[in-house]
């Protein structure tokens, strides 16, 4: 076991410990370490670390010398509510861009090919009794390699348009299309996501202005003529399953002179197409029809729509995971930054559970075989060296 521990020494060993050294009964690394192996294994809150730590003390003195034992949990609750968030993140992405680095060449130079950001708020971390507000934090995620990538905290006074740019300068998006909702469709943002290597495709709707309105307009027009005379690609999907017919008819505009009048001043940067979908469902006899507009960096209607497809990504493998078996909504760790440290945490745990494929497993039930089998908790923390 002496591998994965030196590796998470490795990653985190930059993190500066904010005990004063006459309270230091327990090494940080100590500390980080079986709270990872008890969020691993089913953990939700310090309580429960520490009684993972007295249950597994034993194997946990395999690799770690403990001399003064399992800490309590409020030294769990004091360490991590202390512990700069920035500092621990960073230490994260350290072990994510490893994690890719393996996986480069087998998708984008990067080693990704779609990122989706989206956000997400924890809803039972708000303290009201003193003024504070739910944490909100805009996460990544690599659709290919199914990881986490990195999160970042939306300030109480602001939103997710200024948190987006600061995820986003963490990342390499060399080769990747990143996708974002309505909200992120401002112009720092895309020219963010450019400046990190990557292409865009942006959600519209009522919040930008005229700009949706335009393209809606633009399509209109082009329709009409049966887009004679206007550069653009289509692509088609048609899924059938669940007594339900799904057809999406995707149109990208790529025409120069109906870019020049969308983006006059070149704000919007590396700007390459319009787009709209057409979704048509049916269930028995009823059909209904959705269109929906974006701009992009790429012309090609066929990676425009796949990518679109993937953003819902986020919302199903982390989201609604982290939700479901992790209970995160559910979560009252709240001290200081407890709540963005134990997120971290949890995201740790899920990039650890999913690159495990030993067992064909739900995570939730792996997070449970981990707390059962010993050799399965190895197994999974030794990807930490990976």
């Amino acid at each position: 076991m002496s591998a994965p521990i030196t590796a998470i020494h490795e990653h985190f060993a930059h993190l500066d410990d904010p005990r004063l050294d006459r309270t230091k009964h327990h090494q940080l690394l100590d500390v980080l370490t079986i709270a990872l192996c008890a969020v691993l294994c089913g953990a939700d809150s310090w309580t429960e670390c520490e009684a993972f730590g007295l249950a597994k003390l034993a194997w946990l003195r395999t690799f770690l010398d403990l001399p003064h034992g399992i800490p309590s949990h409020d030294t769990f609750g004091r360490v991590f509510a202390a512990l700069d968030p920035l500092q621990f993140q960073q230490g994260f992405l350290r072990w994510v861009q490893a994690s890719t680095s393996r996986l480069a060449g087998l998708t984008a130079p990067g080693g990704l090919d779609h990122v989706a950001l989206d956000g997400k708020t924890l809803r039972r971390s708000h303290d009201r009794a003193n003024g504070q507000a739910a944490l909100h934090l805009v996460s990544a995620w690599a659709s290919a390699n199914r990881l986490v990538l990195g999160q970042v905290a939306v300030d109480d006074k602001s939103n997710e348009i200024t948190a987006l740019p600061a995820l986003i300068t963490l990342l390499d998006l060399r080769g990747s299309i990143v996708t974002i909702d309505a909200m992120g469709c401002q112009t720092a943002i895309a020219a963010a996501i450019v400046e990190q290597g990557g292409d865009y495709v942006l959600a519209l709707k009522g919040n930008q202005g005229t700009l949706h309105q335009e393209v809606e307009a633009m399509f209109a027009q082009a329709q009409r003529t049966g887009f004679q005379g206007v550069a653009h690609q289509t692509y088609r999907t048609l899924e059938k399953g669940h007594g339900r017919i799904e057809e999406r008819r995707w149109w990208t505009i790529h025409d120069p002179e109906y870019l020049a009048h969308l983006n006059p001043t070149g704000a919007w940067r590396k700007l390459a197409s319009s787009a709209m979908v057409e979704a048509e469902r049916t269930i028995g006899e009823t059909m209904t029809c959705e269109r929906r507009y974006f701009i992009a960096s790429v012309a090609a209607a066929q990676p425009v729509g796949q990518a679109v497809r993937l953003q819902w990504g986020i919302e199903n493998a982390v989201h609604w995971v982290l939700d479901i078996a992790f209970r995160e909504d559910e979560c009252r760790v709240r001290e200081g930054h407890s709540a963005q440290n134990f997120a971290t945490l949890r995201h740790l745990a899920l990039n650890l559970l999913r690159q495990d494929r030993t067992a064909k497993l739900g995570i939730k039930a792996k997070r449970l075989k981990a707390g059962w089998d010993e050799s399965y908790l190895g197994r999974i923390l030794h990807q930490v060296n990976q």
